[in-house]
């Protein structure tokens, strides 16, 4: 809603959420809600920005609430959904997760996904949100530091360097000619 994206700007102004391109986010949560009231247990893991030459094996940082912006590589987002499978914790609970390089994985994401809250319990009240917000903005790569000024598809270091990402300029960008297309007929 419009009160909480005023409260989290730099979660709720990057550019996959402030484009929603071709509607994914409100399929997306459509899609979630229906897993959630299925009976059939389940975890939802949303990563952050999926960018392959952030180095893999890097430390999941995990959070609830949608306040985690950063990156994470497409090979440790599949450990993470692998270990889900094995890890009791995740049952039942929806989490976003980000990678910090540098910091080697802990052994087991029980320990962390033991400290999120069920998707039973609702959503974490918006003090806890706020500090969550608060550590992981700390946390994002780059020197400006300010997602909320990304075009979809630049990286942090384009931002900082004052260069255009691939979609073109923030405002400006071409999600859907740089969409796939199809290769037959």
């Amino acid at each position: 809603d419009d009160a909480k994206k005023e409260m989290f700007p730099g979660a709720a102004d990057i550019p996959i959420v402030r484009l929603n391109p071709f509607n994914i986010l409100n399929i997306k949560a459509e899609s979630e809600d229906k897993l959630r009231q299925s009976g059939t247990p389940y975890c939802i893991y949303r990563p952050s920005g999926l960018n392959d030459k952030h180095p893999a094996g890097s430390r999941p940082v995990f959070s609830q609430g949608d306040v985690a912006v950063g990156r994470i590589n497409r090979k440790d987002v599949a450990t993470i959904l692998v270990d889900c499978l094995t890890t009791e914790e995740a049952t039942g609970k929806t989490f976003e997760a980000f990678s910090l390089a540098g910091y080697p994985p802990a052994k087991s994401i029980g320990p962390a996904l033991a400290r999120m809250r069920p998707d039973a319990e609702g959503i974490p009240p918006n003090e806890v949100l706020m500090a969550t917000y608060s550590a992981m903005q700390q946390l994002l790569p780059g020197e400006t530091q300010q997602p909320e000024k990304l075009a979809m598809g630049q990286t942090y270091e384009q931002l900082d360097s004052g260069k255009e990402g691939r979609l073109g300029k923030r405002g400006e960008e071409d999600a859907v000619g740089a969409a796939p297309k199809p290769t037959s007929k």
